[in-house]
């Protein structure tokens, strides 16, 4: 199956792509560019970096501007994997989501009325289990957003 992965650049969404690889051809990314820091769906830490991951992986890239305004942001979503389906004949999207019902439960809508399958490898796994799996697949995080306590901003800069 062809499939889309909507990527942000950090951890999760290189391990749902990882994981989608196995099984599926990855035809592009797609990348919502919000203006908001405080989107409600997508990650805004680091996302212009984008573009050198797609280069460097040689895959296509989709970025969307978006406000990054509640609600109104899905709009640009739906817009950006429309044009993915498009321009590369996608069948399905891949997420990175792992326990938000907010977000998953949005982009499985959006798929749902542009006729793609939804697949979300990471939903419901444990975080510290796909933390080790990330590691043990080879990947070099480096902390650049801290968003949850008890974490504070000691760690940025640092590796996993």
């Amino acid at each position: 199956m062809k499939l889309a992965v909507l990527f942000s650049g950090g951890k999760d969404s290189c391990l749902a792509l990882h994981k989608a690889a196995k099984q599926h051809k990855i035809a592009c990314l797609v990348s919502l560019l919000a203006k908001n820091r405080e989107s409600y769906m997508f990650h805004t830490v680091n996302i212009g970096i984008t573009k050198m991951q797609a280069e460097a992986m040689q895959l296509p890239l989709i970025q969307q501007k978006t406000a990054g305004k509640k609600e109104e942001e899905l709009q640009d979503l739906k817009i950006a994997v429309d044009d993915a389906k498009q321009r590369f004949g996608i069948q399905g999207v891949v997420t990175g989501a792992i326990r938000s019902i907010y977000q998953a439960s949005r982009i499985q809508r959006i798929c749902n009325e542009l006729n793609l399958f939804c697949f979300n490898p990471l939903w419901l796994h444990d975080e510290l289990a796909l933390m080790k799996e990330a590691c043990e697949s080879g990947f070099k995080t480096i902390v650049t957003g801290v968003f949850a306590y008890p974490l504070d901003e000691k760690i940025l800069g640092k590796p996993i």
